[in-house]
C-alpha cells in the first residue's frame, strides 16, 4: 500500500517511520528547510530527536507529488488542528481514504475534525480519524501500542488496519467517530486538571479522583453529543486520558505541572515548543457543554487557571468544595 503522511510533527514523523517497513511511505514536510535537513541528516532533530529515520521513508516538501504518491492508498494528516481544514481543502476533490491524527476542536468554529471534514469536503464520505494512546516517541522507538481508526466507512478502517496493524502496533476498529474524537480532545484538558493536582503534591489519591471525575465528564458531553457511552470505556476514552494524564511525555499534563508553580502560561507555551492541545480547546469544551446543559466542574476549574480568573489552589478549592452528590 502507498501511504503520504502529511505533516513531520513528532507523531506524523513516529507514525511514518513505523509505517515505512511495511509501506511505500511518504512523509510531506510544509517547510522545505526542514525537509532538506530530514533528508540529510535522516532525523527530525526537532520534534524526534535520536530517532533515526528509516531508508525506505520517503521525504519531501512537494505537497502535490506526495498526495499523488498515495492515490489508490491512504493519505494521513497529522497537522495540529488549526492546520486541518487548510490541508483538507488542498486535497483534490478524487483523494482516496483520508485519516487525520489531530485531537481537538477547531478555533472559533469549535468543531472536532469530522465537523470540519464535514464543512470542508461534505461529499467525501470515506474520512476518519487514528486515535487512541499513543506518545509519538515510543511509537517512534518501536515499544507497544495500541491505536483506534474510527469511520463511518468500513472500508477505510479495514485499510487503516492493513496500513498500521504490525508486531508493534495494533489497530482497532469503530464506526463511533463522535465518541473517539470527543475522547480524544477532552483528555487533554483532564490532563491538565491532573498535571495542576501533581503540581501542587496532593498525592495520588487526588490524582485518581481527578481522572476517575475526568471521565465522567468527557463521557457526559459525548453521550449528549451523540456518542455512545461504552467508548469511553476504550482506547480513545480512559486509555488516551490515564496515558495522557499521567505520562511524563504528556505536554498537557506538563502544562499544568508548571501553572502549579506559579508560571505564566504566556511563558509556558514558548517554552514547551509543541502544541498542547488542551490549551487551545478548553474554552471550546465548556461552550460545547453549556449549549448541551452539561456539567462539567473540572474543565471550568481548568480553564479558570488558563485564563487567569483562578489560581491553581482556589480552582482545586472550588472542586472540593462542591455539594456532595451521587456518583452516576
Amino acid at each position: 500500500m502507498k501511504i503520504t503522511v502529511l505533516g513531520a510533527g513528532a507523531w506524523g514523523t513516529a507514525l511514518a517511520a513505523s509505517t515505512a517497513a511495511r509501506h511505500e511511505t511518504r512523509l510531506w514536510v510544509r517547510d522545505a528547510h526542514q525537509c532538506e535537513r530530514l533528508q540529510t541528516l535522516r532525523e527530525n532533530a526537532r520534534y524526534l530527536p535520536g530517532i533515526a529515520l528509516p531508508a525506505s521513508l520517503q521525504v519531501s516538501s512537494d505537497f502535490d507529488s506526495s498526495v499523488e504518491h498515495a492515490r489508490g492508498g491512504l493519505l494521513v494528516v497529522a497537522t495540529p488542528m488549526a492546520g486541518l481544514a487548510e490541508v483538507l481543502r488542498r486535497l483534490p476533490a478524487d483523494a482516496g481514504g483520508v485519516l487525520w491524527l489531530c485531537k481537538g476542536f477547531q478555533d472559533g468554529t469549535g468543531w472536532l475534525g469530522h465537523e470540519v471534514a464535514r464543512a470542508v469536503r461534505p461529499r467525501a464520505a470515506r474520512v476518519g480519524v487514528l486515535s487512541g494512546p499513543s506518545f509519538a516517541l515510543e511509537v517512534a522507538q518501536g515499544r507497544p501500542a495500541a491505536l483506534v481508526a474510527a469511520s463511518s466507512d468500513d472500508a477505510l478502517c479495514a485499510q487503516a488496519v492493513e496500513a498500521f496493524h504490525s508486531d508493534s502496533l495494533r489497530i482497532y476498529a469503530s464506526a463511533d467517530v463522535m465518541g473517539v474524537e470527543v475522547g480524544g480532545a477532552l483528555k487533554n484538558v483532564m490532563a491538565i486538571a491532573t498535571g495542576i493536582a501533581d503540581g501542587m503534591r496532593l498525592g495520588l489519591n487526588a490524582r485518581a479522583a481527578l481522572i476517575t471525575r475526568g471521565l465522567a465528564e468527557m463521557t457526559r458531553l459525548g453521550v449528549a453529543l451523540g456518542a455512545r457511552p461504552d467508548t469511553f470505556m476504550g482506547l480513545s476514552g480512559l486509555g488516551d486520558l490515564v496515558l495522557t494524564a499521567t505520562g511524563d511525555l504528556s505536554r498537557n499534563r506538563k502544562v499544568g505541572l508548571l501553572l502549579a508553580e506559579g508560571r505564566p502560561l504566556p511563558q509556558i507555551l514558548a517554552e514547551l515548543g509543541h502544541v498542547a492541545e488542551g490549551v487551545a480547546c478548553a474554552a471550546t469544551v465548556l461552550r460545547r457543554a453549556r449549549a448541551r446543559a452539561v456539567e462539567m466542574p473540572i474543565a471550568e476549574a481548568v480553564v479558570g487557571v488558563l485564563e487567569g480568573r483562578l489560581t491553581p489552589a482556589e480552582a482545586m478549592q472550588e472542586l472540593m468544595s462542591r455539594d456532595a452528590t451521587r456518583e452516576s
